[in-house]
């Protein structure tokens, strides 16, 4: 269940209190006249059952408390209450399978940023893989790939491309671009300096039997990312996040970035414009799958939204 904290003006308090008490799967509601100072007002805070939040937290958006007070939502770890459980079970469908827009939205914004540590993680990733690639060492990619933070932007661009934002979609993709071209970037410049010294050298990219799916895309390969883009995102909206190690196996986005930024100063040229092709095919992949997944998931629960009041 999700616990929600409503900070609202006191003549929007009973308008709240009536959300509450008319929609299926709230409990426990609880209310504390004027004990918020800022912004000034009442405070309201109820559990509500996942299935159940969307209606809540969209009845509760139409009120402006927005901008005249503040909603809070928690996930609530554990819950030892009889009327919590029958509010689960009088909600639709099971919470594992619920989305909470509001919480998925809250989640990949944060992901679209174009933070230091997005780059750095990026960067790193890109780094390991390179040297991957040189050694041809699988389990040097396979780190590469659970440590690219790229699945974050991708998913972003699938939200918003669902719930029509443009300027979400345009961050996101900028927060892609930009991230990989400074990671492949960064990576090239240090391969650059490694050949002036003489610590590698472009034969190490001649015969590579482990690695050199890199550069080999196929049918496969899209297939693949279309398999983790629909993993990925039930990942992220049921909350599991241990699954999302998984999606970031299975797609080589980081390892093609990987091997174009080593490809590049050792003029295997090649290599290159075959790396490119496998990095646009996992991206499209997870693109396709990402919006695909999303817009079902919304299909399918809109079957459920008359079922949300009392």
């Amino acid at each position: 269940m999700l616990h929600v904290r409503v900070i609202s003006p006191a003549d929007r308090t009973d308008e709240v209190l009536r959300i509450a008490g008319q929609s299926v799967g709230v409990v426990n509601v609880v209310r504390f006249l004027g004990a918020a100072t800022a912004p000034p007002g009442d405070v309201v805070e109820f559990n509500v059952a996942r299935e159940a939040a969307n209606h809540v937290l969209g009845s509760l958006g139409e009120l402006g408390l927005k901008d005249t007070g503040a909603i809070t939502v928690e996930q609530i770890d554990l819950s030892i209450s009889t009327a919590a459980e029958r509010a689960e079970e009088a909600a639709p469908g099971d919470p594992a399978d619920a989305v909470v827009w509001a919480e998925l939205a809250a989640r990949v914004t944060a992901d679209t940023r174009m933070t230091w540590s997005y780059l750095a993680f990026l960067a790193l990733a890109t780094q390991i893989a390179a040297i991957g690639v040189l050694l041809d060492q699988p389990i040097l990619i396979v780190g590469a790939m659970v440590l690219g933070p790229e699945f974050g932007p991708v998913a972003a661009v699938c939200f918003g491309i669902v719930r029509r934002r443009p300027r979400f979609v345009g961050t996101a993709v900028w927060s892609l671009v930009a991230g990989f071209a400074v990671a492949m970037a960064i990576t090239a410049a240090c391969a650059a300096v490694s050949r002036g010294l003489g610590w590698i050298t472009p034969e190490m990219l001649d015969d590579r039997p482990l690695t050199d799916f890199i550069i080999h895309p196929d049918r496969w390969s899209f297939i693949v990312a279309v398999l983790a883009g629909i993993a990925g995102i039930l990942a992220l909206t049921a909350g599991k996040s241990s699954s999302l190690v998984g999606v970031f196996i299975s797609v080589t986005t980081v390892p093609a970035a990987g091997n174009i930024a080593v490809a590049v100063p050792l003029a295997h040229w090649k290599e290159v414009g075959a790396s490119f092709t496998q990095l646009g095919v996992n991206l499209a992949g997870m693109f396709v799958a990402g919006v695909g997944t999303l817009l079902l998931q919304r299909v399918l629960w809109a079957r459920f939204g008359h079922r949300t009041g009392r």
